[in-house]
């Protein structure tokens, strides 16, 4: 009788848990900077670093650092997949093509880059409530604070975790993690 109570006591909790990460980033698809739409999941094999970005931000020339981490590890199962975003202090104004022609001619951008979203507010993408509410990365929840937040996700498309804008792409923290 207790392994009939026992063994209904984990089949009432097996829910519960597979709740606790609603998929993962291999679900969505995004549109690319170009309009084109972009499923994630072709991104399944590698680490992936998810970025805000903006181009009028005292952090851009983070683009710098992105753009050579990026050519140092993309032939090693890495991508840096980049968001340009409005949200603070309207510092991403332009259109996709002004972005994208800024992102090129000033840094050379070669990594993805997206249309514009939102990061924050009652208007964020999909894409954001993954990344940043427990309740659907099954991790942790944690708020885009600035331009230039970063996420990092694993090769099987879990979030792993987020660094604030301040941390340099270049930075032993992302550096070892890629290389591990």
């Amino acid at each position: 009788m207790k392994a009939i109570v026992r063994f209904m006591g984990l089949v009432c909790l097996l829910p519960c848990l597979m709740q606790a990460q609603n998929g993962n980033m291999y679900d969505f698809t995004v549109k690319t900077i170009d309009g084109e739409d972009f499923s994630l999941a072709e991104l399944k094999g590698k680490k992936v670093m998810i970025v805000n970005v903006a181009s009028k931000c005292g952090l851009t020339p983070q683009y710098e650092q992105l753009q050579s981490l990026y050519e140092k590890y993309r032939d090693t199962g890495f991508v840096i997949v980049g968001f340009p975003a409005n949200n603070f202090g309207q510092q991403e104004p332009g259109t996709s093509e002004e972005i994208k022609a800024f992102c090129t001619l000033n840094y050379g951008v070669t990594f993805p880059m997206m249309q514009k979203i939102s990061v924050k507010g009652d208007d964020m993408a999909p894409l954001y409530r993954w990344l940043t509410q427990k309740s659907e990365n099954g991790k942790e929840d944690s708020e885009v604070t600035w331009n230039f937040q970063k996420f990092l996700i694993d090769e099987n498309g879990n979030r792993v975790k987020s660094l604030p804008p301040k941390t340099l792409p270049l930075s032993e923290e992302i550096i070892s993690w890629i290389e591990e």
